[in-house]
């Protein structure tokens, strides 16, 4: 382990919010750059603090974010021969004695070096017997002596809990160790975990025996009896350490917490146990789960054992074995499990027995894998008597959602950040509970809506495939596109087309027509680099790195709207609200003048209005706020050089096969203020052309696939020549 924190060539592209080719560039042609401590010739590593001061006197970052100063730290107590989140574990715990016992820490935080490394872990322990019972500091594995690094870390963990809360900083630490090990994790979006606690209503305790980071856990209240199993013994302590940073700090402890370590099908840590309500997005396509060991096992009804190639079934039952008469599973499929052959008898048995009662087809993106609709199944454990015997199938991929009435894409279309979570929360719970309530109180189950869900006996689904994909089963929906319909898109889009300008008024013209030069009347004298303004105070720069937490934004729940590259892009309002604290870029909010530009570059750049949705919001992920000062510099000119091909393509940096936009080495020409105003009268007409295109494009796409649906299904005749 080194002494000093070290740093790689890519990390120092993260810190100054550049492609690793302008640390290349930086190293060859700055003999002053800080020379390799450590690492290999193929991959050097440096000293963090000499890079850290590097970079400050360049005047390519202001100041290290706390964020990127801690998971540094973090980086180094990493064993190599160990597992990678190990030292999440120590901050979390540390951070749990911040969040319930902030005066201990207050009066430890004084303390000297020597007195502190042994003083802390006996606090550390303490706080975790106190809030998981007298095994929470072993299960924890927590270490008894702390070392220099491990104190420094202490300390900057404080700060960022200051900043942040400590449940926020713990969020901010989760989500960068996941992005860092998306093979190794892919935890359940928390919308995704939500949706799966709301279905299944207010449960007294609750199981996830795939619990990951605890994430369909944390959407329960603290009040719930919550348990969970994972494989991996670091992974069950992170979540657990994430539970309770999120349950207030006056709960008393014990918590009603249990999370154990082990591998549920192989291993189960609950024998016998039953809960109220098991949610679950299990491991998917495991060969190896266990087939030949547990062809016995008392969870497979009636001896039917799932076949090697169905998991997901195996882990189906597990759940509904775990489940006790009358309570629910809910868990997060492939939509694969609802049709596969091999499976047949297995989804045969959970109809019959009346246990499935859901399987709810969502659209892609709403959890990981995020290019696959995956299924949601909803089962409840059979109660004696019971002769309810009916599935609900919803298509929520393919509910109508989109603009103006226009019927949305078909499932698989999305995307992570284009799932509308208002509506598919909408759709899934009015649908589910209204048929809940009729399987359980004995009433006529809801009118099915085509295109969107059906309830079907359980005797019709019973054939040779026994297939229970919802797109087979719900009917069509009744093609939107009636004369009134169409005749109001129609005239949107004329309306769009007549606000048109002429495109010839947005011409520039020939260099030296009408004495006109190449910049509106004014010769440039040599350009001048983004990096250049920074420094002589014409310009702030500040980038957002990974970002703070978020959720999506929903009407009427307030919080700090937050901009993300999409909304850049589509020209759209911001679609996420702050979640927890600031982020790496602090407390900055956009201001009318700014100029916002992504991290990737693509041509996108926007200055935020003097009034309007964007003003006064956070930055979401890799994005740059550029803060001009309004005496030397013009906000529409800055903006549209970042939009021209040219000026970002020199720019342009690669790191393996993206393409990232160094912002610093943007270079603009010398002109006066005026000169710059016209210029920038002239891109924000040509941006706003663009804009309004966009739209009309989008508006004459949704009325030509209206209009075709309407004549394939005969409801309206083609026009008259």
């Amino acid at each position: 382990m080194p002494d000093r924190p070290e740093v790689t060539a890519a990390e120092i592209a993260r810190l100054a919010g550049v492609g690793r080719a302008a640390v290349s560039n930086w190293r060859r042609r700055h003999p002053d750059f800080p020379r390799p401590v450590g690492g290999t010739d193929a991959s050097p590593a440096f000293a963090l603090d000499d890079v850290e001061s590097w970079l400050r006197g360049q005047g390519k970052i202001a100041e290290l974010p706390l964020l990127e100063r801690v998971w540094q730290l973090v980086d180094t107590l990493r064993d190599p021969a160990g597992h990678p989140a190990a030292p999440l574990v120590e901050a979390g715990a540390l951070l749990l004695l911040v969040h319930r016992e902030p005066e201990q820490w207050a009066d430890l935080a004084g303390r000297a070096d020597t007195r502190l490394a042994l003083a802390l872990p006996r606090a550390v322990a303490g706080t975790a017997v106190h809030a998981f019972g007298p095994d929470g500091a072993r299960t924890l594995g927590l270490p008894g002596l702390l070392g220099s690094t491990q104190l420094d870390l202490a300390r900057l963990l404080a700060e960022l809990a200051a900043q942040a809360g400590p449940a926020g900083a713990y969020e901010q630490l989760l989500t960068r160790y996941a992005e860092a090990n998306t093979r190794q994790l892919s935890p359940t979006p928390p919308e995704a975990a939500e949706l799966l606690a709301a279905v299944a209503g207010v449960p007294a305790t609750v199981l996830d025996p795939a619990v990951g980071l605890g994430a369909a856990l944390l959407a329960h209240p603290p009040t719930t009896g919550r348990y969970g199993q994972d494989a991996d013994p670091v992974t069950a302590a992170l979540a657990r350490l994430r539970l309770a940073l999120h349950t207030p700090a006056t709960e008393p402890g014990p918590l009603p917490l249990d999370l154990r370590a082990g591998d549920a099908l192989r291993a189960d840590g609950f024998p016998g146990d039953t809960f109220e309500a098991v949610l679950c997005q299990p491991p998917y396509n495991e060969r190896d789960w266990g087939h030949d060991e547990l062809q016995f096992d008392t969870r497979w009804p009636g001896g039917l054992v799932p076949p090697r190639g169905e998991s997901e079934l195996a882990w189906v039952l597990h759940c509904l074995a775990h489940t006790r008469p009358g309570g629910l599973a809910a868990l997060l499929l492939p939509p694969t499990v609802a049709a596969r052959r091999g499976g047949r008898r297995i989804r045969a048995e959970l109809l019959r027995s009346g246990a499935l009662r859901a399987v709810i087809a969502l659209p892609a993106g709403a959890a990981p894998p995020y290019g696959v609709p995956l299924h949601l199944w909803v089962l409840r454990a059979p109660r004696p008597g019971s002769d309810f015997r009916q599935v609900l199938l919803l298509d929520a991929g393919a509910a109508p959602s989109g603009p103006a009435g226009t019927a949305g894409g078909p499932a698989g279309e999305g995307g992570r950040d284009k799932v509308d979570w208002p509506e598919l929360r909408r759709t899934v719970l009015e649908a589910w509970r209204g048929f809940d309530l009729a399987a359980r109180e004995g009433l006529p189950v809801p009118a099915d809506r085509p295109g969107v869900h059906r309830a079907v006996a359980a005797i019709d689904l019973l054939d040779d495939e026994t297939d229970l994909s919802p797109a087979r089963h719900v009917p069509p929906a009744a093609p939107l596109g009636g004369a009134a319909e169409l005749s109001h898109l129609g005239g949107r889009l004329a309306e769009l087309l007549a606000g048109l300008p002429d495109p010839a008024t947005l011409l520039p013209q020939p260099v030296g027509a009408s004495g006109a030069s190449g910049v509106s009347g004014a010769s440039p004298a040599g350009v001048v680099t983004i990096g250049e303004l920074v420094r002589g105070g014409a310009l702030e720069v500040y980038s957002s790195g990974t970002g703070a937490a978020t959720r999506p934004a929903a009407a009427g729940t307030g919080g700090t709207p937050v901009v993300t590259d999409q909304d850049l892009a589509g020209g759209t309002a911001p679609s996420a609200a702050l979640a927890a604290g600031p982020g790496p870029a602090g407390d900055v909010r956009t201001r009318p003048g700014d100029v916002l530009v992504p991290a990737l570059g693509g041509g996108t750049a926007r200055v935020v209005p003097a009034e309007g949705p964007l003003v006064g919001a956070a930055l979401g992920r890799q994005l740059h706020l550029l803060r001009p000062d309004p005496d030397a510099l013009d906000p529409e000119f800055l903006a549209g050089h970042f939009r021209s091909t040219a000026g970002t393509r020199r720019a342009a940096s690669h790191a393996t096969t993206t393409a990232r936009l160094d912002i610093r080495r943007v270079e603009l020409p010398r002109l006066p203020l005026p000169a710059q105003q016209r210029l920038g009268t002239a891109f924000a007409r040509l941006a706003a052309f663009d804009a309004a295109l966009g739209q009309a494009a989008a508006l004459g796409h949704g009325l030509a696939r209206a209009a075709t649906d309407a004549l394939a299904a005969g409801t309206l005749a083609p026009p008259v020549d």
